[in-house]
């Protein structure tokens, strides 16, 4: 760190994302993203605006917000696009947190939640997962904050319904409620049907997931128009031009190409479901996940030794040195080839 770097950010930690080596091919099940590529007509989308990329892209992404209201049954003037759920999350915290309403999420979350709110420079407090991992529906209702509720939950995939996220909305009406649904289409409800109910809702979903787009860097928010003015107030203060022509064209073809979607997001499911079986023949323990990946522990292997064994086997898991989930990994849900070579590769570890 130099001596140049600002007194008020000398605490920031900032987030660590998942590893992205170079020195060797890994299976690679450590960042969520999917095993499958952009929907073909994505990918022919954006090669076509790549002739383009000498001219601005459209700050308004009007073409794109025509074609997400159609397919998403919203407004044009309640959605609004990012580069990436993680810059809409943080123009959240910029704009509905501050001194007198701080940022409330639970303890164990995604890990970008308290480094916005440090970068923001906005106070925050958590509250703990109850003892099964679930998400402590009473302790964020009425809260007095800026809810922020990743459902599923990051990274023990655990959804709450919908029932339990409207109630936690409808319990602080002087306050917005961020549902960050990054992971909705792998089988959680989504609240976006909500919003005509509750003008303090603002729920948020990404492109990189479901869609194969996470190197594209696209994200969305939907609420209600006077929320989304809000929203785009703050971008269009830092960075107009956040969505670029060839992911704006690929969002379009991802939006439009429903067959591909479904198809790809299917597949996820099924590997989910008979990965989730075999894990658990092999003495795992696991949470109930409604995302693209498995949260796993096992009695005779820590987590940290049992990460750094399969990256031995060239295989890459996410762990999280924190001290209550010090013992599990996340494990993306990936191809069923790649599934295949993590369970071999746990059979001998495990023997």
């Amino acid at each position: 760190m130099s001596g140049f770097f600002s007194e008020r950010y000398r605490d920031l930690r900032p987030y660590v994302p998942g590893e992205q080596p170079l020195d060797r091919s890994y299976i690679k099940l450590n960042t969520n993203e999917s095993p499958f590529p952009p929907s073909p007509l994505a990918q022919m989308m954006a090669r076509r605006e790549a002739g383009d990329l000498q001219l601005y892209s459209d700050p308004d992404c009007r073409a794109l917000c025509a074609v997400a209201a159609e397919k998403l049954g919203c407004g044009k003037d309640g959605i609004i696009f990012t580069n990436g759920s993680d810059e809409i999350l943080f123009f959240a915290f910029a704009a509905f947190c501050g001194p007198d309403r701080p940022a409330v999420f639970p303890d164990i979350t995604y890990g970008f939640y308290p480094v916005f709110a440090q970068l923001s420079r906005v106070p925050y407090r958590t509250v703990p997962l109850n003892g099964d991992l679930s998400v402590p529906v009473d302790s964020l209702c009425g809260c007095g904050g800026t809810v922020f509720l990743a459902n599923p939950n990051a990274p023990t995939g655990i959804a709450l319904p919908l029932r339990d996220v409207e109630r936690i909305v409808a319990s602080n009406p002087g306050t917005v409620v961020v549902v960050d649904e990054a992971y909705v289409d792998f089988g959680a409800e989504s609240a976006a049907g909500l919003i005509e109910r509750y003008p303090n809702l603002l729920v948020t979903q990404t492109f990189s997931k479901s869609r194969s787009l996470a190197g594209g860097r696209l994200g969305f928010g939907l609420a209600c128009p006077e929320l989304i003015a809000d929203l785009q107030a703050v971008r269009f203060s830092m960075n107009p031009y956040n969505v670029n022509r060839m992911t704006m064209a690929a969002g379009i073809g991802a939006l439009c190409d429903e067959a591909y979607f479904r198809e790809c997001t299917e597949k996820i499911v099924a590997v989910r479901r008979s990965s989730a079986e075999r894990l658990r023949a092999l003495g795992f323990e696991l949470t109930d996940s409604s995302a693209n990946f498995l949260f796993v522990r096992h009695p005779s292997v820590g987590g940290e030794e049992l990460c750094l064994r399969l990256r031995e086997a060239g295989i890459l898991v996410r762990h999280f040195d924190v001290p209550r989930i010090k013992d599990w990994n996340r494990i993306t849900v990936g191809s069923g080839e790649q599934m295949d070579a993590l369970i071999a590769a746990l059979e001998v570890i495990l023997s």
